[in-house]
């Protein structure tokens, strides 16, 4: 009884260590989104993912948490990643056209890649971002969009609002 509790205990830590939060594979070696990264996690994002940028698109706002940002910052210039901030307001959440240009041109070029997009445990933020680097740089339709942000934003249908910014960004 008291192994299969250890080899249970053993599973969780390790699953646990192993796991980056709302981490989705968009399209393997050009783009990838997580949730906030932890500790060992941008380490499993660089060796495992070969990340070479990363862009986060939280607000200064959000920063104050456990201090992550700073852990960020340190981690990314003491690797050799390029990190970005791109904030994007957490209330309305739908990234303007200049926050959709700017993310394009990093993504148009290839030292930039792979990159990592991430924001914190609320992903929607990210989901519109790709959205609109799908559809204007990828080519992809509204449905082939939603069928990968819908993979993002894995706990819940899209909202009508989020459905309607798909739709508009193929105009």
């Amino acid at each position: 009884m008291i192994f299969i509790l250890l080899v249970t205990a053993a599973v969780i830590v390790l699953t646990r260590h192993f796991h980056i939060a709302d981490f989705c594979t968009v399209k393997p070696r050009v783009l990838y989104t997580s949730g906030q990264p932890r500790g060992m996690d941008y380490f499993r994002l660089l060796y495992r993912y070969h990340i070479t940028t990363i862009v986060n698109i939280r607000q200064v706002s959000e920063h104050r948490e456990d201090n992550w940002h700073t852990e960020e910052i340190i981690w990314t210039r003491r690797n050799g990643v390029n990190y970005v901030e791109m904030p994007i307001d957490k209330g309305t959440y739908f990234p303007d056209k200049r926050t959709q240009d700017e993310f394009l041109a990093i993504m148009a070029h290839k030292k930039n890649l792979p990159v990592l997009l991430h924001g914190s445990a609320d992903d929607k933020r990210v989901a519109m971002l790709v959205a609109a680097w799908l559809e204007r740089a990828q080519g992809c339709t509204p449905e082939q969009t939603v069928e990968v942000v819908q993979k993002i934003i894995d706990d819940r249908d899209l909202t009508e609002q989020e459905n309607e910014f798909i739709r508009l960004l193929a105009k």
